[in-house]
């Protein structure tokens, strides 16, 4: 408290001081001298050891913003703080969905793109897809798009970025979802800094409710933070052992990094391919403590067809096992159960009556 005080005697105070106040100190007389130094709308919390009402009640009338009880972890400090500043009325900033492969070419984008299909068309969330493979990314041979412009003019022209310039490079696939595709030229080297795609996420989040982010199989600085800064991420790996110790791997590192947040989620690809031998779900769940949140069969013909053919699972084949395989991942990762209805038939009350006998 004292050095506080004779610190911003001479220097202008910050927006939030954190005061840790000892359990034997003129807490209330620090303050007062303190608010003679302090400029306007400086913000002060204060740490301390006493749980005492009367005090903070006159904490309180004294203008403190809060007061933090120790012990305290880390957490407790950040969450002090982003409540001083965070407005109700504010607009929800959108969920950055990550998708990435444990290995490469174990379908990783196809399931990425699939997802997001199944959170833009069944349960009606506006959507972005951002293809961060610069070099070889397949998001618009999937949705069969051909933009001119994408995430690249984006992430070379940092300066440019607001949610005007963002809009422009937009490509709309279906009335909820919309493509931020890659070049995939080899014109020129992609090689960004750890921070390349900060100001393009951000201005995603303050305009859609959800961007999924097709993650290329690489480990840099931007895909690690871009893993790491995601509200969920999904990991892609196929039954093999280099599969699971780069799941393993990288489940342990995101955990790690990301105490707070939800753990990352994991689902086995392409299970199935005849007369390949494989490591069984329940042999991956011991592996990783966990078990996937789906398993998606081998089908070469419909996947194969699909790509192709610059479709949807959904579009190819409505009914087929894979598509109600997409939608659950898709409620699982965007915590919406419910989709959209479909439109009935005039045989529906018939349907309903037989099953109920």
């Amino acid at each position: 408290m004292a050095a506080a005080i004779e610190a911003y005697r001479t220097a202008p105070t910050p927006n939030v001081i954190l005061l840790e106040a000892e359990p034997r100190t003129d807490i209330l007389g620090g303050l007062d001298q303190l608010a003679t130094v302090c400029d306007a709308g400086t913000r002060v919390i204060v740490l301390g050891k006493v749980n005492d009402v009367t005090l903070y009640r006159e904490l309180v009338r004294r203008g403190v913003s809060d007061y933090v009880i120790a012990p305290v972890a880390t957490i407790d400090v950040v969450r002090s703080i982003c409540g001083l500043f965070s407005a109700p009325e504010a607009k929800a900033v959108g969920r950055i969905i990550a998708v990435v492969g444990a290995k490469g070419g174990v379908g990783a984008s196809t399931i990425a793109h699939n997802v997001a299909w199944a959170i833009a068309r069944d349960l009606a969330l506006d959507s972005v897809v951002a293809d961060l493979d610069l070099a070889f990314g397949t998001a618009g041979l999937d949705y069969n798009q051909d933009p001119p412009q994408g995430i690249a003019d984006a992430v070379f022209s940092p300066d440019r970025v607001d949610t005007a310039f963002i809009d422009r490079l937009l490509s709309k696939c279906t009335d909820h979802l919309s493509l931020l595709a890659a070049p995939a030229t080899l014109e020129r080297v992609y090689d960004f800094g750890t921070e390349a795609f900060d100001s393009i996420f951000d201005t995603l989040r303050s305009t859609m409710p959800c961007i999924v982010l097709d993650v290329p199989h690489q480990w840099t600085g931007w895909t690690k933070r871009a893993l790491i800064g995601a509200d969920d991420i999904l990991i892609v790996a196929s039954p093999d052992l280099a599969n699971l110790r780069n799941t393993k791997s990288m489940y342990d590192l995101i955990k790690a990094a990301r105490p707070n947040d939800r753990p990352p989620l994991y689902c086995l690809n392409q299970v199935g391919v005849p007369k390949r031998p494989e490591i069984s779900a329940a042999e991956f769940a011991k592996a990783i403590e966990t078990p996937p949140i789906a398993t998606i069969p081998f089908e070469p013909q419909i996947f194969g067809a699909a790509a192709n053919n610059g479709q949807m699972i959904a579009e190819v084949s409505a009914n087929h096992r894979t598509t109600e395989i997409f939608l659950q991942i898709a409620q699982r990762l965007t915590g919406r159960g419910e989709t959209k209805k479909p439109r009935g038939s005039i045989l529906a009350p018939l349907l309903e009556k037989l099953r109920s006998k």
